[in-house]
């Protein structure tokens, strides 16, 4: 199982390449940015520099806060630097894209499938010198001059990996994608019955098998050196689950755990602004079953017990940095796997 770290939510830009090295240093597999308050390409593009092996990934870029040919121009550019970056795209939720973005929304699932669509047909033409005639319901890409194709890129196209909870985004990433990556706000039951049949059908139409797939699983992960750090970070990740409980997209988790009348409550508590309160509406069996908690060294043997047979990778939401050497163990057992 590979294991993959972070660049912290907020992250100071000047900070990418050191962060990156002590992650490349401390073993990890991957080195990921998430697309919040700061861009997630440009910390990549530092870390790239500072790095020689360990691998590159956005988890994930907005995508629908931008068209095909930027991200395919990105993402090029990235994986012809480095060699070893993975676009990692989210839809995220359409009041975002619409009213933060001011793009468009509608048919979140096929809108995706046509975006990833476009953008390995513009890497088919600079790779191939295929004409460009990508003709779809949402994009449209017939015009490519020598003087805006780089052509070949030396490294390969990069990965796509496409980040989703629902069956119909989740069976696009099957289709025509080379990974997904698992919303936190997943549990192994949602994903033995739900995410894994949408990825294997999705497969399926494209005449592929898993075999080649990469699974990005779920994250939450509570520990401690004591009783007060594991308490501290208990509350933090409650706090954190409903916040994404209260969103409507993510409640088919909760009904197919009969929880989905919490969603209703969450959603109303959030409208009204009461975000530190709806933590405190999160009891410990919820808890448990979105997160792995325990000690540091009861972790990797509940990873392993949970999803070692179904995923390939694991990024840890907060990473557990308080101990270092017994945080190394942890990543020590699960690499092993």
């Amino acid at each position: 199982m590979k294991v993959d770290g972070g660049f912290g939510i907020g992250g100071d830009l000047a900070k990418a390449p050191e962060a990156a090295k002590e992650h490349e240093a401390a073993g990890y597999d991957g080195f990921w940015t998430a697309e919040t308050s700061h861009d997630p390409f440009l910390p990549l593009l530092l870390a790239a520099e500072h790095t020689t092996s360990i691998e590159l990934g956005t988890s994930i870029a907005v995508a629908f806060a931008r068209n095909p040919m930027t991200l395919a121009n990105t993402a090029y550019d990235l994986q012809a630097y480095s060699g070893r970056f993975v676009l990692g795209l989210g839809s995220q939720i359409k009041p975002h894209i619409t009213k933060r973005f001011s793009m468009e929304w509608s048919k979140p699932a096929a809108r995706m499938r046509e975006m990833i669509l476009a953008i390995r047909a513009i890497w088919d033409t600079w790779n191939n010198g295929t004409k460009l005639d990508f003709r779809g319901d949402f994009y449209q890409h017939t015009l490519m001059t020598p003087f805006f194709d780089p052509g070949p890129n030396p490294n390969g196209d990069p990965k796509i990996f496409l980040a989703g909870v629902g069956p119909l985004m989740t069976e696009v990433a099957g289709e025509v994608c080379d990974g997904f990556i698992c919303h936190g706000f997943t549990t192994e039951k949602f994903l033995r019955e739900v995410t894994i049949p949408a990825l294997e059908r999705g497969r399926a139409k494209a005449g592929k098998t898993m075999d080649d797939f990469e699974i990005v699983g779920p994250s939450f992960v509570v520990t401690g050196n004591d009783e007060s750090e594991l308490d501290k970070a208990s509350k933090a990740t409650k706090q954190q689950i409903s916040f994404y409980g209260s969103t409507p997209a993510y409640r088919p988790v909760l009904d197919l755990h009969g929880w989905g009348g919490l969603q209703d409550e969450l959603n109303a508590m959030s409208k009204q602004g009461r975000w530190e309160e709806m933590g405190t509406i999160i009891d410990d069996e919820i808890l448990n079953t979105f997160a792995v908690v325990g000690d540091p060294e009861q972790i990797a043997p509940e990873l392993h017990n949970r999803y070692g047979d179904c995923i390939q990778r694991i990024s840890f939401y907060a990473p557990y940095k308080a101990d270092p050497t017994r945080w190394q163990k942890v990543m020590a057992d699960l690499k092993a796997a």
